[in-house]
């Protein structure tokens, strides 16, 4: 018994409250070690520069006020500028130094030679903020790419503002249902051909056509629902008839936008016109749930509520809390994705899956759009440009930019 309880303590794991770099640094505080994080008897007084917080010069000196990596602020340490080995830290200190008299000077007539001899407090401060951001930003992005299932890499960015990463958002790669909302995630039924592309295959089962020509494009037209080869299909993952379930094929990056539209999302690569991007996910919910949530967001400013109504109006999906890249994606009047419906292991035609898919070439760098107020059938939602009394919901400004933008969101 004494083995087997042995042999169950190592297999035992507890998710930890903290991160990596604060238990590192406690252990080093406390002069303790621990193989599991890192920290040995080797490295324990290991000292790595994780950013510079500030700057001074004394005797034609110049000196950084170094933050150690794993250790407390308390030990910070002036170092000379020749014991620094870390360029790349050293130009960073030096643009968000830049980066800040420029903002400043927007709002004040003020020269940006600073004094040479020391930072002002404000200076310092701020860098260090930008210095916390980036770091919590990158881990972040290292948090979705582990949790993400598609091949696409996700990417963050935010050179605008001092905004870190949401407080309340939970990466996830299909829908979550609510309490009491079932999804069915199993086929009843497959196909058996040997080529999908042209014997009779699912969508022909369903009474529509297969969605996709040879270079894997859509080519129907909105409105058209999805039927994609699934679970119990005898065809392969190479099958052409298999898109929207390989996820996200290209490299995103989640950027915070300089126009007030908080943040958004770029593609860092070229997409053709008619292509998979992403799908839309997050939390389903019923009707009058998405109803009474809506008053709440609308008086927030915010949309993240998205009908499920290809046949019926039961569900909605909300992303507010739960979704994947798609939460980020700002709306536009003149958007260039386009949403279709898609049925693969669940055929249930009130809970289709919503994918989105380019109208048009998409540049590397270009940001990526839809209509907040586009229904899987290619109309405007009559829901959400409804504005009767009954339902005395709050109207908010559209900041697209668009020559076609309609002026709100709702």
């Amino acid at each position: 018994m004494a083995a087997v309880g042995a042999e169950a303590r190592r297999a035992w794991c507890v998710p930890c409250l903290v991160s990596l770099d604060t238990l590192q640094e406690l252990c080093r505080k406390e002069k303790l070690t621990c193989k599991s994080i890192g920290i040995t008897k080797r490295n324990l007084n290991n000292y790595e520069v994780e950013y510079l917080c500030d700057y001074k010069v004394v005797k034609d000196m110049e000196y950084y006020l170094v933050k150690w990596k794993g250790w407390p602020d308390s030990t910070n340490t002036w170092e000379p500028l020749q014991n620094l080995k870390c360029p790349l830290l050293l130009q960073q200190f030096s643009n968000d130094k830049h980066n800040y008299l420029s903002q400043v000077k927007k709002g004040k007539a003020i020269s940006l030679k600073d004094n040479n001899k020391a930072l002002k407090p404000a200076i310092a401060e701020y860098i260090v903020k930008k210095a916390k951001q980036r770091i919590a930003l990158q881990r972040w992005q290292d948090e979705l790419n582990r949790r993400k299932n598609h091949k696409g890499m996700i990417f963050v960015e935010n050179t605008v503002d001092l905004e870190g990463p949401p407080s309340d958002f939970y990466y996830i790669n299909e829908y979550k249902p609510a309490p009491g909302i079932s999804l069915v995630n199993e086929a009843t039924f497959g196909c058996s051909c040997t080529d999908c592309f042209f014997e009779k295959c699912c969508p022909a089962e369903a009474g529509v056509l297969l969605a996709y020509n040879k270079n894997q494009q859509i080519k129907i037209p909105p409105g058209t629902p999805i039927y994609e080869c699934n679970s119990r299909c005898q065809c392969g993952p190479d099958c052409p008839n298999r898109i929207v379930q390989k996820g996200t094929q290209y490299s995103l990056c989640i950027f915070r936008t300089s126009n007030g539209c908080g943040w958004g999302v770029k593609t860092l690569v070229k997409i053709k016109r008619m292509s998979f991007v992403m799908e839309y996910v997050g939390e389903v919910i019923t009707s009058e749930e998405a109803e009474r949530r809506g008053q709440l967001y609308d008086n927030k400013g915010i949309t993240y509520l998205f009908d499920l109504d290809y046949e019926s109006d039961e569900f909605t999906v909300d992303a507010a809390r739960y979704g994947n890249v798609s939460h980020f994606v700002n709306h536009s009047c003149d958007p260039n994705l386009q949403v279709f419906n898609v049925f693969i292991d669940n055929l249930d035609t009130r809970l289709p899956r919503i994918a989105l898919f380019s109208t048009r070439t998409i540049n590397a760098g270009e940001e990526l759009t839809f209509d907040y107020q586009m229904k899987g059938s290619g109309d405007i939602s009559s829901d959400s440009v409804d504005h009767s009394p009954a339902k005395k919901r709050v109207r908010t400004v559209c900041k697209c930019g668009a020559v076609t933008c309609r002026g709100y969101l709702n």
